[in-house]
């Protein structure tokens, strides 16, 4: 199966350590981009995205995201800002200015000041599927696993200067909005896209192309849409939330009918996830029961063992590099302060790209 990821970057000033608005500025001087691939503005004008194209494999795919955090962070360096991987900014600017368009300026005035502070940014894994049914069939046996997705990918403990005791505090503030969290139970791709008219009837959407669900069949290709994690501290962490999604997906597509699961217990594990990360407990959606989220992230691997095939050995040694050196949130608190974070996560402007983390 086809694989792509969308990471969101933030753009940062580096005498002070906080978020730059110069979007347009830096994706103008982007160059060199591997084949397929586009970078866009995003919501917020300190922010940029780079989308890889779609790939065949694991290598490739490593090879367009480090092509593309090179390219970005050199972009960056000419207008003599960093390019750095957080979730959401240690050192925040309170009201950061939205990106030109319509789009945003509707986003803009839809939520108000709920946006003005809104700086956050996620790691987006894209699976090929066939169809939209495959896509809703899919997204149904998912809803288990987002929360621990989550837990792996935590990358954003500090908010507006401070520790906030969260391994991803982009999922709090993502949480505001209407719709957040993982996606419910659909039978057919016509009760998703119901589900979806209906928000966008009762105006919490701008259109039918904006959600918050943690996964979703794609508005816009044949893909299943996976947005749990916050961006990737490193190219390793952003691979590994692709090959466990590549192989969820691979394991759902030939799955019977997917359990129904209380949705009030799938919110409170998205919120022990996004509060613990790997370092606490975590909550099992089908025995609705604390246990140590290490003990989730092994059920993952041996639900998905059949489906890794030739990226087992690599998904493995990826998931215990995790474990051994930490998630991106542990690695920012290691670092001892919300400027030491940015330092960390700041990605070089040659070589591999990735942050010093």
């Amino acid at each position: 199966m086809t694989v792509g990821v969308e990471e969101e970057f933030l753009l940062v000033d580096p005498a002070t350590r906080r978020p730059s608005a110069r979007a347009a500025d830096v994706l103008a001087r982007v160059r060199d981009l591997p084949p397929g691939a586009h970078v866009h503005l995003e919501l917020s004008a300190v922010q940029v995205e780079f989308a890889s194209g779609v790939c065949g494999g694991l290598d490739e795919l490593r090879d367009q995201l480090t092509a593309g955090r090179r390219a970005l962070a050199e972009a960056a360096h000419a207008e003599g800002l960093w390019l750095v991987a957080a979730g959401a900014p240690p050192l925040a600017d309170p009201r950061p200015a939205l990106s030109a368009g319509e789009r945003f300026e509707r986003v803009g005035s839809m939520y108000g000041a709920q946006v003005d502070g809104y700086q956050c940014c996620g790691c987006h894994v894209h699976v090929g599927v066939p169809d939209r049914e495959t896509a809703v069939h899919v997204v149904n046996h998912l809803r288990r696993w987002l929360p621990t997705l989550l837990a792996l990918g935590g990358n954003s403990p500090f908010d507006r200067d401070r520790d906030t005791g969260y391994a991803s505090w982009r999922m709090m503030d993502q949480a505001a909005f209407p719709g957040s969290g993982v996606p419910p139970f659909c039978r057919t791709a016509a009760e998703q896209d119901a589900r979806v008219a209906r928000l966008v009837d009762c105006g919490a959407l701008v259109d039918a192309s904006q959600t918050f669900w943690l996964a979703r069949p794609s508005p816009r290709y044949p893909t299943v849409e996976v947005r749990a994690a916050d961006t990737a501290a490193t190219v390793d962490d952003a691979l590994l939330q692709a090959g466990l999604t590549r192989a969820l997906v691979d394991t759902a597509r030939t799955a019977g009918a997917a359990p129904e699961l209380d949705d009030q217990v799938l919110a409170a594990a998205v919120w022990s996830a996004a509060r613990h990360g790997l370092s606490g407990p975590g909550v099992d959606p089908v025995t609705a029961r604390q246990v140590p989220a290490v003990e989730l992230v092994e059920a993952l691997l041996a639900h998905v063992s059949e489906a890794l095939g030739d990226d087992r050995e690599l998904v493995h040694a990826l998931v215990r590099d995790v474990l051994d050196r930490g998630t991106g949130a542990q690695r920012q608190l290691r670092a001892g302060s919300p400027e030491a974070a940015v330092e960390l996560l700041a990605c070089t402007p040659a070589g591999t790209g990735s942050p010093r983390s």
